[in-house]
């Protein structure tokens, strides 16, 4: 029997999966075979991404409209349903606003996972895929950072929620039995290759790269570089950039590890490319690839931003099968498609 086949009799249930990257990791999973069930409350993101799902693979998901902060609404998600695993995504990520309103954040994003784990595991749950992040590392002592580094004081209440996640997560595990595998994720960027999904915040964005694509089709006059005097060699932040499919194929590759006898009850994998690139890294290779010239000023650091970090992603690769596969320049061709894409069909 192929892999595909087997995967067929599992369930995955994917919070957050209208969004960015949930709806990325929809596809892969409906590609490898699994049956994918999508709950979402779509406070950012948009209803139309399910049929863009079904237009990409052929295949159609279950989708459930959701707050996963509601406990009834958690209940009937898992109330009659088999769910195998959970890839939990759901939960807020802007580091800026979540140092202007952190108790939005810790409301939102712990109470989510807390009423995924109790009413889950009441259902007979026993795997998740948890959707972490490198914030949990800080300002890291040494690069690139591994997995075994120091957990330091996060530098925003977004990066604490993510911290606190993966310890209940961890508690869980080895007071319960539960299984997890947490994915700390660098920094994803890029669009699905059809330009039928890709990055769509509906409110304003604060990374980097949709940014940059929304100066150069228009919809931006200018952006802001935030801070032009760390210590690096341009002055600019650095960070790890990865391609969103590259990360999307990871956590099939975690499902798959999940559903295999013998590992921890509870590990965690760096994604990421292991390359450092600079904001003006960004801009520069961005404006080759596109021929615009981006308009851009130079403003004050911003609160929560870490100064540069990139990832060892060795333990991925050895434990998951997993790598990176995609350049700087694919990833943001990809962006750049994408941005067309909303401005031809006229989608703001």
């Amino acid at each position: 029997m192929s892999l595909s086949n087997r995967n067929k009799k599992y369930r995955i249930l994917v919070t957050g999966g209208t969004g960015y990257i949930g709806s990325h990791t929809a596809v892969e999973l409906l590609n490898c075979g699994y049956d994918v069930v999508i709950a979402d409350n779509l406070a950012n993101s948009r209803p139309e991404v399910i049929n863009a799902i079904h237009k990409i693979t052929g295949k159609k998901t279950s989708f459930i409209k959701a707050d996963l902060c509601n406990t009834g609404a958690v209940k009937k998600i898992f109330d009659g349903k088999r769910i195998d695993a959970v890839i939990h995504f759901a939960a807020f990520k802007a580091v800026g606003e979540s140092v202007e309103q952190p108790l939005k954040y810790y409301r939102n994003n712990l109470l989510s996972l807390l009423n995924i784990l109790e009413l889950g595991m009441k259902a007979g749950l026993d795997k998740i895929v948890f959707s972490s992040s490198c914030s949990v590392y800080g300002e890291p002592d040494q690069l690139p950072v591994n997995e075994s580094a120091p957990l330091k004081k996060p530098e925003s209440p977004y990066g604490n929620t993510k911290q606190v996640s993966e310890q209940i997560l961890a508690d869980t595990a080895a007071a319960l039995g539960l299984r997890v595998i947490s994915l700390r994720y660098f920094n994803p960027v890029g669009a699905h290759p059809s330009a039928l999904i890709g990055e769509y915040p509906l409110a304003s964005p604060s990374n980097l790269v949709p940014v940059i694509t929304q100066t150069a089709i228009g919809k931006r006059k200018s952006f802001t570089v935030f801070g032009n005097d760390y210590d690096t060699s341009d002055g600019s932040c650095i960070r790890d950039y990865i391609h969103v499919v590259d990360l999307a194929k990871a956590h099939v590759a975690a499902l798959r590890r999940l559903f295999s006898p013998g590992n921890s009850r509870c590990e965690v994998f760096n994604l990421g490319t292991g390359k450092g690139h600079s904001v003006f890294e960004i801009i520069n290779t961005f404006e080759k690839i596109s021929g615009k010239k981006l308009p851009y000023k130079i403003g004050k650091r911003r609160p929560g931003d870490v100064v540069k970090v990139y990832a060892d992603t060795r333990l991925a690769n050895k434990k998951l099968k997993w790598y990176a596969r995609h350049t700087l320049e694919e990833m943001l061709v990809s962006a750049w498609k994408w941005e067309q894409a909303l401005a031809k069909n006229k989608i703001s």
